[in-house]
């Protein structure tokens, strides 16, 4: 099980699985989002999460003309969970402060697009662009 909140602790929720991976996507919208070399997700299954306290204060805006969605505390700003696909969230990696110790980088999503000075430093697997079992 895991814990996290964002950075007001306004919002916080938990998960009830044991975490491993994490994905890194380096595509121009995630670096724009977060203003470094990309965003770090745990993706999870929908029923192995649920919100502990303020679901109120949980916004969310979407860019024009495309499916990509950030879900963000209205206090604090912090990035939150938002849909992955039907069955599965994301989860930014550097909410969770409980449940965590065993997250590693395992996939490299969107290089084919990343920064020029960003820079793979670990065993990730690297994928040009969207992840594929």
């Amino acid at each position: 099980m895991a814990v996290g909140e964002c950075n007001c602790r306004g919002v916080a929720f938990e998960i009830k699985a044991d975490l491993t991976e994490v994905f890194v996507c380096h595509c121009s919208i995630c670096r724009r989002s977060s203003g470094s070399n990309g965003m770090a997700v745990v993706v999870i299954d929908n029923d192995k999460f649920r919100w502990i306290r303020g679901e109120g204060l949980i916004t969310y805006w979407k860019k024009p003309g495309t499916d990509w969605q950030k879900w963000f505390c209205r206090i604090c700003g912090a990035s939150l969970p938002g849909v992955n696909d039907a069955t599965r969230m994301f989860v930014p990696a550097g909410l969770i402060s409980e449940g965590g110790e065993s997250l590693r980088v395992k996939h490299h999503i969107w290089l084919g697009s990343r920064a020029v000075w960003d820079k793979i430093g670990d065993a990730g697997k690297q994928h040009p662009e969207a992840f594929e079992k």
